[in-house]
Order: C-alpha cells, then structure tokens, then sequence
C-alpha cells in the first residue's frame, strides 16, 4: 500500500506535524506513567483504526518492557485481569474522549471522577492532551493512508 502523502516531504503537512509531535513531548514529560501513556495511545489508535499507530505503540511498549499478554489485552481491557485500577480508568477516559460523538455530553462525570481519583491535576491534563493528540496523529495517518508494518522502536523517540 502506498501513502496518499508524504507527510514529511510535505512542507505543510511537516510543519504541522512538528508541532503536533513537540506537544506530545509535553505529555511525555510529565509525572504521568510511561505504561499508562502507552497503553493510551494504543487503546486509542485501535478504536481509530491506524494501523501505523497501533505498530508503532505495541512495539515501543514491548521495547519498554511491556508484556504480550497486557498489549494483547488492550482491546478487551474491560474483561482482563491484569491492568491497574489506574489504567482501567485512563482507558476509559481515553475511550470516551475518542468517542466523543457516540455519546451525548462527550467523557461522563463519572469517568472524569474516577480518573481524578487515580491521577493528580498535571497528570490529568497530560492525559487529557495525549488522547487529543493521539486522536489528530491517527486521523492524518488514516485519512492520508500510512503503511503500517515495518515500525522500529526508538525511531521517533
């Protein structure tokens, strides 16, 4: 399968990117836990359906340590045994702030209550930002078609 566009030849395309990449870097840098940033960002590249995203997110988890069992896992996170009380609430948080249009009023009071139990102001914000960002990156990669497959860990990192 070839790409609809280079997004990196792309001056456009590259320049905006750039800037949705250093806001991840925010995120990234906060106290919120790697692992849950991961599992996020996977969780929600499945339910958007980019392939290169989900590559790429399985990989680095695995690279960081991450087991098969937990990645295998995270789309049927609701019936597994082996995620925190914490990650269970960012994946549902993660969910609903994917699935906006599913549901009227958008994430519920009640999973932004359960997240805030689990997750201090700064870190709820990084999670806040990451599903956004996730959610943009996912949509460029679809709507433009990106090749999923040979994903290295590190490369973006």
């Amino acid at each position: 399968m070839d790409a609809r566009l280079n997004l990196f030849g792309n001056p456009v395309a590259g320049r905006s990117l750039k800037h949705i990449v250093a806001a991840g870097k925010v995120a990234a840098e906060s106290t919120l836990p790697s692992v849950t940033r991961e599992l996020v960002l996977l969780r929600v590249s499945q339910i958007n359906g980019c392939a290169v995203c989900v590559d790429m997110h399985s990989k680095d988890a695995a690279h960081a340590g991450e087991t098969s069992t937990r990645l295998n896992l995270v789309a049927a996170w609701r019936e597994a045994t082996v995620f925190t009380e914490a990650e269970r609430a960012a994946l549902e948080l993660a969910e609903q702030g994917t699935r906006i249009a599913d549901a009227a009023g958008g994430v519920s009071d009640e999973v932004w209550a359960n997240a805030a139990k689990h997750y201090d102001e700064d870190q709820l914000a990084a999670l806040v930002s990451l599903i956004a960002l996730i959610n943009a990156v996912n949509r460029v990669n679809v709507i433009t078609r990106q090749p999923a497959g040979d994903y290295r860990p590190g490369r973006h990192g």
